[in-house]
């Protein structure tokens, strides 16, 4: 393994050690009658999940079984949760803080444990909704104008299908569920930009099963996440293909019209790259020139003047997951600004950015919706 992974991990289980460690001692100083024997049985079962996710995420790209699927499972909705006992904790003493310093109560005191579970049982519950929410996927309508767009794309529909992340905690069951959900919306073709997979190691034929009942005149389209390039994205690619999507891996096609693209992410990463993978494009084909309306898949909803320059009516993106959860949602949205979900415009060029339908890590959304999105063009 080269260094810098090492190092990654190593940096991310020291992360998880203080956040548990932060949690136990807040427990421990706001539950005066929490026998020996129980704290010591719960500095150990802290100890042990501190090192679950890694392990389990370690064991994750190694293996593919039922046994490790339900660790992971476990491990990353413990995770969820672990962030909001972890926030539930700050607000504890903040708010115990406030409390002394305006000597509320004759004897504050007997405020420490109702205040600690008062905290930590909206926790709980957060955490429960966020494990509902991220299952109800939504379907969201969206009205596009292209200028330009030819006469037999109007009354069109697309379905932009974003970040489904199959693996181990979304299985081929959330995967047949997402795709029936498209079909019955009829689209004329389907656009994936990206992290259809994990990026674990799975049955990837067996996970993209339901793909092959999903026909929609126009085809599928798929680009490449960061997901599917944790390691080559040939299998992934491979993979894709034997299901019966066609893979844009900085390529474009014209379908009745209309170009069609797509970015690999590790190109779209790099602002050099980029803009030397969409120039490739356009040598591509006599109506690859910039003569027609162009839509691209890029993950990320990154590098808009190099797309905008290059001609490209709209992208679809996702990535983001609009934050997934709090915190989340309000550092992403600082890196992304209003391109962290929805339609907007950079210029002449529209950019899409879905929340996308699966989650990563922790199986939960708390205010974020998961979704697929239906285009109808005018």
């Amino acid at each position: 393994m080269k260094a810098w992974p090492v190092l990654a991990i190593l940096i991310i289980q020291a992360i998880l050690l203080l956040a548990h460690w932060f949690v136990y001692s807040t427990i421990i100083a706001f539950s005066p009658v929490l026998a020996p024997a129980a704290a010591a049985d719960l500095r150990v079962a802290m100890l042990i999940l501190a090192f679950s996710f890694v392990v389990a995420s370690l064991l994750s790209f190694r293996y593919s079984n039922p046994a490790v699927r339900i660790i992971y499972w476990a491990a990353a909705v413990w995770l969820g949760f672990l962030n909001f006992f972890f926030w539930g904790s700050i607000v504890i003493r903040l708010a115990w803080l406030a409390i002394r310093i305006s000597h509320l109560g004759a004897n504050p005191d007997t405020l420490r444990s109702p205040l600690a579970g008062v905290v930590y049982l909206i926790a709980v519950l957060t955490g429960i909704y966020g494990l509902v929410n991220a299952r109800i996927v939504r379907i969201r309508r969206v009205p596009v104008r292209i200028p330009d767009l030819p006469q037999s794309w109007r009354g069109r529909r697309a379905v932009l299908m974003s970040d489904l992340h199959l693996g181990p905690v979304n299985g081929v069951r959330f995967c047949r569920r997402v795709v029936a959900l498209a079909s019955q919306l009829r689209p004329d073709i389907v656009f994936i930009p990206g992290d259809l997979f994990d990026g674990t190691k799975s049955d990837l034929d067996r996970l993209l099963v339901p793909f092959r009942e999903l026909k929609p005149p126009l085809g599928i389209f798929f680009s490449t996440g960061n997901h599917e390039e944790f390691t080559s994205p040939t299998h992934y690619i491979e993979a894709v293909t034997r299901a019966g999507i066609r893979v844009l891996a900085n390529r474009q096609i014209v379908v009745d019209g209309l170009r069609v693209a797509g970015v690999l992410y590790h190109d779209s990463s790099s602002p050099l790259h980029m803009k030397a993978a969409l120039n490739g494009m356009r040598a591509e084909g006599p109506e690859s020139g910039g003569t027609c309306p162009a839509v691209l898949l890029n993950h990320a909803p990154t590098r808009l003047p190099i797309v905008e320059r290059a001609g490209f009516s709209l992208q679809l993106s996702g990535h983001t997951h609009g934050g997934q959860f709090l915190p989340f949602t309000w550092i992403t949205r600082r890196v992304y600004g209003r391109f962290i979900c929805g339609l907007h415009r950079f210029g002449s060029l529209q950019v899409y950015t879905s929340a996308g339908a699966g989650t990563w890590g922790p199986p939960m959304r708390v205010g974020t919706r998961p979704e697929i999105v239906l285009f109808d063009f005018d």
